[in-house]
């Protein structure tokens, strides 16, 4: 159903008039407040701020996401690391009246389901904006009865960022997933209805002294998981018992001797399963991601050690090829709609290969650890582990609790779980705190210094080609209003020289007041007059070139400054390894 539910989807909304675009690379553009793209919104914020996207304004796609801040709930049956959310955009076309009705359309003709199992919410308004009682309106035409519709506040419908900018209410679609008769009036409290569907309608602008404009650009972003939508089509409530990830979960099944069934095995399954999926899709990125102690290279890591420790919690041998033959399912599944992936996959292979022999022998590091330790507290006649020392081998070695328990029953000892809590929930409220203004995402900061820092890498790409050959390419970039960061493929640490260089180009182009650019053009007519493409997998047929004088061109959505005399002294203050082949640069401006 999952490859129907994304087929069915994009099928209905190109016969709407909506061109479909591919998903966007799993780090975002031109966001320094998140590390992957968190929703199918994110890669659109240029054009939902009012730059015109070069393939229209009516757009539809299924975007690769990823959220982390609940990675210790995966392992239950509805928690993903990556997801999939379809998405239909109107960047200031259409508005309520038609995304309402399409969305009405889709659900009861398309997948077949009962009016009488879908209830809605609308924002209620407070003293500062009214009610949205023109979508209540637009339901009821639609056919869905007074009493299946809640009037809901902020919390619940409404969709914005505290510090301003585009906002609005939204109006979120609901279906009563019981066999029970559904109820006459619709009760948001009731958890036998789930949400399916989400319509943000952003109609206004929050002013910095907090007074709501009407917006000029009235655009509608929706957001339709795939996963969940899939449990519902199917009659589940657990995710991984749908067609998604039926043969993943057999082929572990098959490789660990167990069944999902018993309940003392299924949650590692669905951690092995879950992750296997993420370390596939962040790995096939053209971004080059590899396993690293920082960033998203540090996500990857994290993601294939709890994979292998699942996996020997599953009794599966983790020398063998497991964890190969569970990508190369992934790979099946998801090729058709990520390209990356087919082209990628032998790099995949050699990641998974590489981090798991590494981590075998963090594995007999933490076994040396913890025989070192238990041999001391012997000689002290201690039988209990402390919970400091419990949480050291499960931070520092990789140990989770459950492991290291299994090897202090072996010798008879206990250990102190309270105390373990204690610094385990200690470090996971550092953890959220850091988690939750580093994956927030949003609109949350486009400012004129985080404009000018953009422009600056596109002089400091073509700079470092011009010092180390046109083979260097841009693997990623992260701003924010202090600094840029600027990876790009290269097989060697700079010389002092080189770094001088290549400051120097960059601070020339800028005292020469190059004039920026834009012109629209085919991804081919591109390529021809020689403009530099990142992750160029993802443009649609027409997309957007910046020139910076003769200097730089290059494939980008935007934003960026008129002219380089707006930027300053650009100075480099680091430059340092971060994978195999793959170098990072920051750098200021002032």
């Amino acid at each position: 159903m999952a490859k129907n539910l994304k087929d069915l989807y994009l099928d209905f909304f190109v016969s709407k008039g909506h061109t479909k675009i591919e998903s966007a690379s799993v780090i975002p553009e031109n966001d320094p407040t998140c590390l992957f793209n968190t929703a199918g919104m994110q890669p659109l914020i240029p054009y939902l701020l009012g730059e015109a996207h070069p393939m229209g304004k009516r757009l539809t796609d299924v975007q690769k996401c990823f959220r982390l801040t609940d990675l210790d709930k995966v392992g239950d049956k509805t928690h993903h690391t990556f997801f999939e959310m379809l998405g239909n955009w109107s960047l200031g076309d259409y508005f309520k009246k038609d995304s309402i009705a399409w969305s009405f359309e889709f659900l009861t003709k398309v997948l077949n389901i009962p009016v009488e199992k879908l209830a809605v919410t609308v924002f209620k308004g407070n003293e500062l904006v009214e009610a949205d009682n023109e979508s209540v309106e637009h339901w009821i035409e639609q056919g869905i009865p007074k009493e299946r519709i809640a009037y809901l506040g902020e919390k619940d419908n409404w969709w914005g960022v505290e510090s301003g900018g585009p906002c609005g209410p939204d109006t979120e679609i609901f279906y009563f997933r019981s066999d029970e008769e559904v109820p006459k009036v619709f009760d948001p409290k009731d958890d036998r209805w789930v949400e399916i569907w989400n319509n943000v309608f952003m109609q206004y602008n929050k002013t910095s002294d907090g007074k709501f404009e009407t917006l000029k650009q009235k655009n509608v972003d929706t957001g339709m998981g795939v996963e969940r939508t899939t449990a519902i089509l199917e009659g589940k409530t657990d995710n991984y018992e749908t067609s998604i990830w039926k043969d993943v979960i057999e082929k572990i099944e098959k490789l660990s001797n167990k069944s999902y069934q018993n309940e003392e095995y299924a949650k590692a399954m669905r951690i092995v399963a879950d992750h296997i999926r993420a370390v596939v899709i962040i790995t096939a990125d053209d971004a080059n991601i590899v396993p690293s102690n920082t960033d998203q290279g540090y996500i990857l890591r994290r993601l294939i050690r709890r994979m292998i420790r699942y996996a020997k919690k599953l009794e599966i041998d983790i020398n063998s090829d497991f964890d190969l033959e569970l990508a190369k399912l992934i790979f099946k599944k998801y090729g058709k709609y990520y390209k990356e992936i087919e082209r990628n996959k032998d790099r995949i292979l050699e990641v998974l290969k590489q981090e798991k022999e590494k981590f075998a022998k963090t594995l007999e590091k933490g076994i040396k650890e913890f025989n070192k330790i238990t041999e001391i507290l012997k000689k002290q006649n201690i039988n209990t582990i402390n919970g400091k020392t419990v949480f050291r081998l499960y931070d520092t070695f990789g140990f989770p609790p459950e492991m290291t328990k299994e090897f202090a029953d072996e010798i008879g000892m206990d250990l102190d779980m309270e105390g373990f809590h204690k610094f385990f929930n200690e470090h996971q409220e550092k953890s959220r705190k850091g988690a939750t203004e580093k994956f927030k995402g949003g609109l949350a900061d486009h400012s004129l210094i985080n404009i000018k820092y953009h422009t600056a890498t596109h002089l400091l790409h073509q700079a470092l080609k011009d010092v180390l050959g046109n083979d260097v390419n841009q693997k990623g970039s992260n701003i924010n209003s202090e600094r840029l960061r600027f990876d790009f493929s290269y097989p060697a640490k700079l010389t002092d020289e080189q770094k001088k260089k290549v400051e120097t180009i960059v601070n020339e182009k800028i005292s020469e007041a190059l004039d920026v650019s834009m012109e629209e053009m085919s991804v081919e007519e591109a390529k021809q007059r020689g403009a530099v493409g990142l992750f160029a997998n993802k443009y649609g047929e027409i997309v957007k070139v910046y020139s910076i004088g003769n200097y730089s061109k290059e494939i980008c959505g935007g934003p960026h400054v008129k002219n380089t005399s707006e930027l300053g002294v650009f100075k480099i203050i680091k430059e340092e390894a971060v994978g195999a082949g793959v170098r990072r640069i920051k750098a200021t401006l002032s």
